[in-house]
């Protein structure tokens, strides 16, 4: 995800999902650096903290006046019950040179099915006598075949390689977009919010 960071230009950041703030340690000039994350206790004791410009709860409190070069994501559109409304803000939020960069599991497929139950499903299973596959169906809310879908819909140029032989076949799976369509988000946006004004 930090591939494209480099000594050359600052590039003004947003991160969804910062947990612990541990990205921080690979974004050498990513500068400003702005991130989403609800949960403080993940955060609040981070040495990487006095890098960040402002924390949000939600992309929604994301001033859409700011323009990034790079959002990025790593292990949390998995997670999101919103994600076409969260995929076409970022399309909004980006300058039209910049790029979005997301790292997620490869969640349905074969592989992380597999990876996830020979072994923490079995620790799981000893330790609480419970399914870990219950916890995850209700945990990992989007598939990464959904995930880029979604992201193809707000984007135009659209690539991903995988952590393994295919995008069938690995753990892990890194999509970039570029070339926002900004005309397309905001009609979903603006339909969304018509909708729940109904």
């Amino acid at each position: 995800v930090a591939a494209d960071t480099d000594k050359s230009r600052k590039k003004s950041t947003l991160e969804i999902g910062a947990g612990t703030l541990n990205q921080l340690q690979f974004e050498e000039n990513s500068l400003p650096y702005d991130v989403i994350e609800p949960f403080k206790e993940l955060y609040e004791n981070s040495p990487y903290l006095s890098k960040v410009r402002n924390i949000y709860n939600d992309i929604s409190d994301v001033d859409p006046a700011n323009r990034y070069d790079r959002v990025t994501s790593i292990a949390s559109f998995e997670h999101i019950t919103n994600l076409p409304e969260v995929v076409a803000k970022s399309a909004i939020l980006l300058n039209q040179d910049g790029v979005l960069r997301v790292s997620i599991p490869n969640e349905g497929t074969i592989l992380w099915k597999l990876g996830y139950t020979l072994t923490t499903g079995l620790e799981y299973r000893r330790k609480y006598g419970l399914d870990y596959e219950v916890l995850m169906r209700h945990e990992h809310v989007n598939t990464a075949a959904e995930i880029e879908e979604v992201i193809k819909y707000f984007f135009e140029d659209v690539k991903s390689s995988s952590f393994g032989i295919s995008k069938f076949l690995a753990f892990y799976r890194y999509i970039e977009a570029k070339s926002p369509r900004k005309k397309k988000a905001e009609e979903y946006l603006n339909d969304t919010v018509a909708k729940q004004d109904k």
